[in-house]
């Protein structure tokens, strides 16, 4: 028996899209037996509450009967996901169709209710499936959050499975591959049975999906291993013999390392988004500093040089050197560079508000006119000429409050919004050295190396390091990454560091302190176990501290 996987990309809501693309992935896989392409590929995945709306659970279920009256053709049976409704319940399916007909279906039975899951909220919880019967033969499918525990596959062995085809909808999370080969590996163990995970490709607002489908063995072992972040098409070959069905085909792909893996999240999530939401292209300001840099540079790689345009906006505060930096970075990056100083209207805010701010001293509200200034003007070229804008900041800052809210926060994407100011070194020391396959940007370094090397600074006032406002980042990331990534309390982040109990205390008060903050953030792409968002939801009034007895 042949077995076409095909890991593929979807778009949310697009039937007709959809329906298109996977007849044309089944036309290139004429010699197999089966096509299966992955969980919800008809509708896209997640759908949220788009399966809330009667009209769109009427389309999708039209959509479906097309695409099984389309396998009268005489090609390859079909394994598509799709909704299915019983009595008004609305179900995650996979359906199997042959010959212009369905011949079986099966329902997602655990629907995952964490992190940036929310599958109780609009889908029926389904029953302990059945195989289904396809040519004499019992074949197990799982679907995607199935096997994540023990009973659907322990169900579908007892139930005289002979092989599991488990299609997912699995977002890409740091080290993920090892924790999806590790259940696999169990499921496929704990029943005998040899198990292909087939995944998709793409970016859906803050998830990017990374593929890395694979075939193991009964004894779960890795016979198959197809790319990650692209589409591909698997054809396998499986054969019966004595002790049941094996695949006899044998693929390798080499799958992305930290931090390239997070790179290519980065790329995949941005360009999805940009390219389902129609824009032309993005803007961003370029400050000289590492955060923009690198910004700038995955939104090249992900979207072109031609569709990244770059907007210096010097305050009087701004250092020669960053000016150099900048228009370093954005030649090399081959990008359009504009020089737009915000003096004139800082000067213009200053004298109009000096009648409310006689009497006080200058601070803070001062530096935040500068940042919120310069979002004025990215937003004012964005409304003229279509472009997003991108914003630049980075995990760390946005925890602990460091990020002005209408000024920097603001915008319609950010790629660094999961990613800690350590993470953010990394990666642009390894994009230096490294361009990653698919990127369409240049060959050689993104960025001059001072911006790596020098101190990190808003350069709101004069001599201004970030480090004058909070602790070294490579100590604020390990507190953070206890206090959010972990959940732990004030004193098990302070044993866990070595950091003192008052300081950690204090960084807890601001992370708490900015929940509000970034409630208004703009999406971006999701790297970790506990993004702000989704996965961690935390409500914006709270007394509770863990610092305090």
């Amino acid at each position: 028996m042949a077995i076409a996987l095909v890991q593929m990309n979807q778009r949310v809501g697009d039937l007709a899209g959809n329906a298109a693309k996977i007849l044309e992935w089944r036309a290139k896989a004429a010699d197999a037996d089966l096509v299966m392409v992955p969980e919800l590929q008809l509708t896209g995945y997640p759908l949220e509450d788009l399966v809330l709306k009667p009209e769109f659970v009427r389309r999708s279920l039209e959509a479906a009967e097309r695409l099984a009256d389309a396998t009268a053709d005489g090609g390859p049976a079909l394994l598509f996901g799709a909704l299915h409704v019983e009595e008004g319940l609305v179900y995650n399916a996979m359906i199997l169709a042959e010959g212009g007909r369905v011949i079986a279906r099966t329902l997602k039975h655990e629907l995952p209710n964490y992190g940036t899951f929310d599958e109780k909220r609009v889908f029926a919880s389904g029953p302990l499936p059945v195989p289904m019967e396809f040519r004499g033969v019992k074949i197990g499918v799982p679907i995607c959050e199935d096997i994540w525990r023990e009973p659907v596959c322990a169900a579908l062995a007892r139930a005289g499975a002979e092989l599991l085809l488990v299609p997912n909808g699995s977002p890409y999370e740091l080290d993920k591959d090892d924790v999806r080969l590790r259940l696999a590996q169990d499921r496929a163990t704990e029943t005998g049975l040899p198990l292909a995970y087939l995944n998709r490709v793409g970016g859906q607002d803050e998830l990017a999906f990374d593929g890395s489908s694979f075939v193991i063995g009964s004894s779960g072992a890795i016979v198959v291993q197809m790319p990650d972040w692209e589409e591909a098409l698997q054809l396998t070959e499986w054969r019966r013999g004595a002790t049941g069905w094996t695949c006899e085909t044998r693929a390798t792909h080499e799958l992305d390392p930290y931090p390239a893996d997070i790179y290519a999240a980065m790329v995949t999530g941005l360009r999805g988004y940009v390219g389902d939401n129609g824009f032309p292209g993005v803007i961003l300001g370029l400050s000289g500093g590492i955060d923009s840099a690198l910004s700038a540079a995955v939104a090249v790689d992900a979207l072109g040089p031609d569709k990244v345009w770059c907007v210096m906006m010097p305050s009087r505060f701004t250092s020669a050197e960053s000016l150099e930096d900048a228009e370093g970075c954005a030649k090399l990056l081959g990008v359009r560079h504009d020089v737009i100083p915000i003096v004139p209207g800082v000067e213009a805010l200053d004298q109009m508000l000096a009648p409310a701010f006689a009497g006080t001293k200058p601070g803070l509200a001062e530096e935040n006119i500068q940042s919120r200034l310069r979002m004025v003007t990215l937003m004012a070229l964005s409304n003229r000429f279509g472009p997003m804008v991108l914003t630049t900041g980075n995990k760390s800052e946005m925890s602990v409050g460091y990020s002005t809210i209408y000024g920097d926060m603001a915008g319609g994407y950010s790629v660094l919004k999961d990613a800690y100011k350590t993470t953010v070194f990394a990666l642009s020391r390894w994009r230096n050295a490294i361009k990653p396959d698919g990127a369409l940007g240049a060959v050689g370094p993104v960025m001059p190396e001072r911006v790596i090397d020098k101190p990190p600074s808003a350069e709101l006032r004069p001599d201004q390091k970030d480090e004058d406002s909070l602790p070294p980042y490579a100590v604020l990331d390990r507190i953070l990454d206890a206090l959010v990534e972990k959940e732990f309390s004030v004193r098990e982040t302070a044993k866990l560091t070595g950091a003192d109990d008052e300081l950690v205390a204090d960084i807890e008060r601001k992370l708490l302190r900015a929940e509000y903050k970034r409630r208004q953030a703009p999406p971006g792409v999701k790297l970790g176990a506990r993004n702000f968002g989704r996965d961690r939801r935390y409500p914006i009034s709270n007394a509770f501290h863990t610092g305090k007895p």
